[in-house]
């Protein structure tokens, strides 16, 4: 035991879908719950039980327990008391709840990953509905957006997210924190279904090495073979340089990302809507990409308010190479996907492209041409994956091999 009294959630004006946990070790028998909730009428008794649930699987007898709830649902209030316990006691145990049935899904290399949201991983409110804005992405943030003394909180609230939450379908992505500090996130999340880790501030191959080995020793604990897809990011002159080297160190990097907030410091000078100052850092991320067959992912949009300044950083960024950006507000996505969806003259290369493998394939044949030129495998899949583009963003009809 470290301490008597502990605390761990969230509360005040504007929290949400939230609540704040105090844990009091007594000496009084029994275990004393005092709810303070806007659901107490509804959902006060189901509370009150999944605490007592929790007290026991822990063996916690004697203790005062006080929850302040916003609307939190069961797995946000089994996160904050298990993280107030876990304050209290050294344990290794973990108090998990079931997978939902639609969160056991895998996601393929060749995805399209043209929006993936970033949400804070110790905010619970902006979690719960992210899915129905159809991201490509869904990344629970424990880096940046967690302050440092809720890290320990966001990594159990992030693992029971990726147990319940509905994610739509996205593909559910984690940022960890920078290595090595990262590593210990990856007990948190690799035994829970995720599909992808980002790893920030990435200069080297050595550090894709180092995740690559702890999500192995934590696979064969788990004995699963479920893959797991990697994308760094580059946020640095140092991991400019070894842009290729970083995304050609393992065969489960599907994309290597940059974050311009952090590489325009380090190099002393300011992001500008116009890029000039990130030109050179962003082709070389994608010639890299490019050159080791991942997908290359261009950085977030900062302004959320200007939807007309967005639409012009996705034309250029589209133009760079990027196959996909990030963003910071839901509102953001469509005018991503819009913006990045093939034109009239990509459609028209991907559709013929397709219709020469297919019919290839008919033929039984081992080799696929266009005219005189032969197309290798990569080719054919972006040119089928540019039609399953523009069949979601409306630019091409499901039916279109029949008109």
């Amino acid at each position: 035991m470290k301490q008597k009294i502990s605390t761990s959630g969230n509360k005040g004006p504007g929290i949400r879908s939230d609540c704040f946990i105090t844990i009091e070790l007594t000496d009084n028998p029994g275990i004393n719950i005092i709810l303070n909730s806007k659901v107490n009428a509804l959902y006060g008794n189901s509370i009150k039980e999944l605490v007592k649930e929790i007290f026991d699987f822990f063996d916690i007898k004697n203790s005062k327990i006080t929850i302040e709830d916003s609307g939190a649902l069961p797995y946000i209030i089994a996160a904050r008391i298990e993280a107030a316990i876990k304050q209290l006691f050294e344990t290794k145990k973990e108090f998990l709840p079931e997978f939902i049935s639609n969160n056991k899904y895998h996601t393929n290399r060749e995805r399209n990953r043209i929006s993936r949201l970033y949400l804070p991983g110790n905010t619970p409110r902006l979690m719960i509905n992210a899915g129905v804005h159809k991201p490509d992405g869904i990344i629970l943030d424990l880096e940046d957006s967690v302050a440092v003394n809720k890290k320990v909180e966001a990594r159990l609230l992030v693992r029971n997210t990726l147990r319940q939450l509905d994610f739509y379908g996205a593909e559910r992505m984690v940022r960890i924190n920078q290595i090595p500090i990262g590593l210990e996130d990856l007990d948190y999340i690799i035994p829970h279904n995720v599909n992808l880790i980002l790893i920030p501030k990435c200069e080297n191959a050595k550090q894709i090495n180092l995740v690559n080995e702890k999500i192995s020793e934590l696979n064969k604990e788990e004995k699963t073979k479920n893959p797991i897809w990697l994308m760094p990011i580059i946020e640095s002159a140092k991991g400019v340089i070894n842009a290729y080297e970083i995304a050609s160190a393992s065969d489960n990097v599907v994309a290597i990302a940059i974050g311009l907030e952090d590489y325009t410091a380090d190099i002393g000078t300011k992001r500008t809507n116009e890029g000039t100052e990130s030109f050179f850092a962003r082709s070389q991320v994608v010639n890299a990409a490019r050159a080791a067959g991942v997908q290359p992912i261009d950085s977030v949009f900062s302004d959320v308010g200007d939807m007309d300044a967005l639409k012009e950083n996705v034309k250029k960024s589209k133009a760079l190479g990027f196959d996909g950006m990030g963003c910071i507000h839901p509102r953001q996505i469509r005018v991503i996907h819009d913006n990045f969806a093939p034109d009239e003259i990509e459609i028209d290369k991907a559709k013929k492209i397709v219709i020469a493998f297919d019919e290839a394939t008919e033929k039984g044949l081992g080799v696929v041409s266009l005219g005189t030129k032969m197309i290798d495998p990569p080719v054919v899949k972006r040119a089928q994956n540019t039609i399953e583009l523009a069949i979601s963003t409306n630019k091409l009809s499901k039916d279109w091999k029949t008109k």
